[in-house]
């Protein structure tokens, strides 16, 4: 699944997949890499989503995850029901970062391995000049229900709209 246009606010989001890393067993999901459906796991939910170019990189790890795991109480007092982090990586990359970055429990990381989803929303980035590939462009939203309601893309190289800050600011 493959789009030139970049996903707006008022769209619904693409059908796609993305593989979390499960730490604990439950009746649904075994420990180790799972894949979920998209619609399936949005649907009557309010998801803050964030993406990143990569795992373990370092305004990644050192401003933006940290950002949202600090923040992730107000999120939820704001009535988000679910904080995700979205990046070009494998579900076992995701896991070990996550729990890198003290998000376990906090923020779902949630692994685009080949790109699909981060195509899928307009959102890819051709970061091959730094030995990378595709990866995800910078950008935060908000979801309701399977559309985006907020829209934050960074311009190239920065970190200024994409932050917990500021879509905590746009939730009230």
């Amino acid at each position: 699944m493959t789009t030139n246009a970049q996903i707006k606010i008022g769209d619904t989001l693409p059908a796609g997949s993305l593989a979390e890393y499960v730490e604990v067993a439950t009746g649904v999901c075994a420990v180790g890499p799972n894949t979920f459906n998209v619609a399936d796991i949005t649907k009557g939910k309010t998801i803050a989503i964030f993406g990143l170019p990569g795992a373990f990189t370092p305004t990644c790890s050192a401003q933006h995850v940290p950002g949202y795991v600090a923040l992730a109480d107000k999120f939820k007092a704001a009535g988000v029901d679910e904080i995700w982090c979205i990046s070009v990586n494998d579900a076992f990359v995701m896991g070990a970062w996550g729990r890198d970055q003290k998000a376990t429990g906090v923020v779902r990381m949630m692994g685009d391995g080949n790109a699909d989803y981060s195509r899928a929303l307009g959102l890819s980035a051709d970061f091959s000049k730094f030995g990378m590939g595709t990866r995800s462009q910078r950008y935060s939203m908000l979801v309701v229900d399977g559309v985006v309601k907020q829209l934050n893309v960074e311009q190239g190289g920065k970190f200024e709209v994409s932050n917990a800050e500021t879509l905590l600011a746009q939730l009230g």
